[in-house]
């Protein structure tokens, strides 16, 4: 008998449980309960700022990109650069080798061309089965 002696203090208890904090949830929000409404020119004021914020964002991000675009522009040049002086190179190293300028080097050291060359023939020294050859 004594619960059902306490059932309507419980049941008081919630409800202002209840009460209690929906008044905590709402005082985040102004309190609107005397019939006031939120005028037009607050509602203008708050649509503009946050467009004008989104339209600053916008820029910004933009500004980024156009800095990212003109970085990636100039290492393009540099890497057109690099591959030009790379080819450059290239073509004075084949230039070098070639047999002409190796001779005119061989020359200008003091070295003279052989009047009777030999010509090492490796089949008659030693044939594909890896025994001397007899002839």
């Amino acid at each position: 008998m004594a619960m059902t002696a306490l059932a309507p203090a419980i049941n008081r208890s919630k409800k202002i449980l209840a009460q209690k904090s929906s008044q905590v949830v709402l005082k985040i929000v102004p309190d609107m309960s005397d019939g006031k409404q939120a005028d037009r020119k607050f509602f203008a004021i708050f649509v503009s700022s946050v467009g004008v914020a989104g339209l600053m964002f916008l820029l910004f991000i933009n500004t980024l990109n156009v800095q990212d675009a003109f970085k990636i522009t100039n290492l393009k040049v540099e890497a057109k650069m690099v591959s030009d002086q790379r080819e450059a190179i290239a073509r004075e190293i084949d230039r070098q080798a070639s047999p002409e300028a190796l001779a005119q080097s061989a020359t200008a050291l003091g070295m003279r061309p052989s009047e009777s060359p030999t010509f090492l023939d490796v089949n008659a020294i030693v044939n594909p089965q890896g025994s001397p050859s007899n002839g």
